[in-house]
């Protein structure tokens, strides 16, 4: 063990981040340029582009659990996580480097089309993002002691990552996208091989507890109940999608939004366990919460362009592409500084939770504002400047209060249960929102989703108790 590691020194908080930096740059990269290449390069339009989107939060469902469980329970090439984590890594930078190349890669299969080639690479590009990713937030967990160490581990995630985001963005709007693509391939495969060889993993989490309380899949769907109404809509959305069946209607989504205000309030209204006991309802809660932060969130993230495009039409593709890049880039770097000088802070005195819902609130009031003032570039820039603080707190405090309220032996299947809070809603943005912003006139439609989504999990937030004190099974080791 490295004596940093062994000493919780800021360095090893650094070396420990940058895995999960190096699939946060991926993700920036898959935010910044696919919707822009997918348009401008290959004139799919905005509902194809949003079902290509789709095959990401896909891989999430089905990636992020079983690398999960998988993780927990097996030790080889000397960790838990670190295998997982080089084999994201790998894939997710051969696939940066298709992206720019679909066209190429079509034509070499000898395909027509491109859309079923750019789902193909958009699947494995976020598989390899979410087979890593898992790792990257479990091994934290797993190598820091729960309380202010534990928060101080996430947030300065979120600060070394947020920093290298901030550097992606500022790299497509100082040149332009295709720069940041090849750029990202080097710098993924570089932070996702090298850290991980330096930092030791515990080799015991308490399997035997784990496989004891495990409950299958009966668990797992109980455990997920606030979710189940974002599952059902996702199924029946895609399915209509693929088979290119269209619908007039909208009794399915009346249904299915009934459905979860009703799974989502039963859930937030319980009472959670008062003697600081491991439960499965303050974990709920939490997936309840943060669910509606990723609805608005993954809106804004698909559909900005769209807004952009209609809002600012004087604009060519390569600089709206460029607002774009400004505009996420401002995002990050307010999020990249405020986890650890900031939020870490303010946590330790009016609690995670707290603190969070705050800042979820902050971000739909800038959204509210976007719809208001957001016609201009720099009004634009200056809005995203005030979503950033949601933003900071969504990618950093959620992961330290979901900890406190599972059992550390069973993190890895907890990590990825909780990512169905980010694919599910993600899918629905991609679905039920990108067939809402087809067909409406007003483009300002994208950003009143977003606040009331985030409004929405403010309000949720207020309702989850502050998790200190959780009793804990195999509590962190490795030190």
């Amino acid at each position: 063990m490295l004596p940093i590691q062994r000493d919780l020194k800021r360095s090893f908080y650094i070396l420990l981040s940058l895995p999960a930096t190096a699939m946060g740059f991926a993700l920036s990269v898959q935010i910044s340029a696919l919707s822009w290449i997918l348009t401008t390069q290959y004139g799919l339009d905005i509902h194809d582009v949003g079902l290509v989107w789709a095959a990401g939060p896909i891989a999430g469902i089905l990636g992020q659990v079983i690398i999960g469980v998988v993780s927990d329970k097996t030790w080889f090439w000397g960790g838990r996580r670190r295998p997982y984590i080089l084999i994201g890594g790998v894939l997710a930078s051969l696939m940066l480097l298709a992206l720019p190349n679909i066209d190429v890669i079509s034509g070499g299969l000898g395909l027509e089309g491109i859309l079923g080639v750019a789902l193909i690479v958009a699947l494995t590009l976020d598989l390899a993002i979410n087979v890593s990713f898992n790792p990257t937030r479990a091994i934290i967990a797993d190598v820091t002691p729960e309380g202010i160490e534990r928060t101080r581990g996430y947030t300065w995630m979120q600060t070394i990552s947020g920093s290298f985001g901030v550097l992606a963005y500022a790299i497509g709007a100082i040149w332009n996208n295709y720069v940041l693509i090849y750029a990202g391939v080097v710098l993924v495969l570089v932070f996702s091989i090298l850290p991980p060889l330096f930092v030791q993993e515990p080799e015991e989490l308490g399997e035997a507890e784990a496989v004891q309380a495990a409950g299958g899949w009966r668990e797992i769907l109980f455990s997920i109940r606030p979710l189940w109404g974002f599952l059902v809509y996702d199924l029946y959305a895609l399915t209509l999608r693929l088979a290119h069946i269209e619908v007039d209607n909208y009794y399915a989504e009346i249904v299915c939004l009934l459905l979860t205000a009703w799974l989502v309030g039963s859930t937030l209204l319980q009472r959670e366990s008062s003697d600081g006991a491991t439960d499965h309802i303050g974990f709920q809660k939490v997936l309840a919460a943060h669910s509606f932060s990723w609805v608005g969130v993954q809106t804004m993230f698909i559909y900005t362009l769209a807004y952009v495009q209609q809002k600012m039409p004087g604009l060519s593709d390569v600089d709206a592409g460029r607002v774009i890049s400004i505009s996420f880039l401002v995002l990050n770097a307010v999020a990249a500084i405020l986890p650890a000088f900031v939020l870490e802070p303010i946590t330790e005195r009016i609690g995670r939770v707290r603190t969070h819902m705050c800042c979820v609130a902050i971000m739909a009031l800038g959204y509210l504002g976007i719809t208001l003032f957001g016609h201009s570039a720099t009004s634009l820039y200056l809005l995203m400047a005030v979503c950033g603080v949601g933003w900071a707190a969504i990618v950093s405090l959620p992961f330290a209060i979901m900890s406190q309220k599972v059992e550390q032996s069973r993190m890895g299947l907890y990590m990825g249960l909780f990512n169905l809070s980010v694919v599910l809603p993600q899918l629905l943005a991609s679905l039920a929102v990108g067939l809402a912003v087809s067909r409406a006139e007003d483009k300002n439609l994208i950003f009143v989703i977003c606040a009331a989504s985030l409004a929405i999990s403010a309000v949720a937030w207020s309702l989850v108790r502050e998790g200190e004190g959780t009793t804990r099974i195999a509590p962190g080791g490795g030190h």
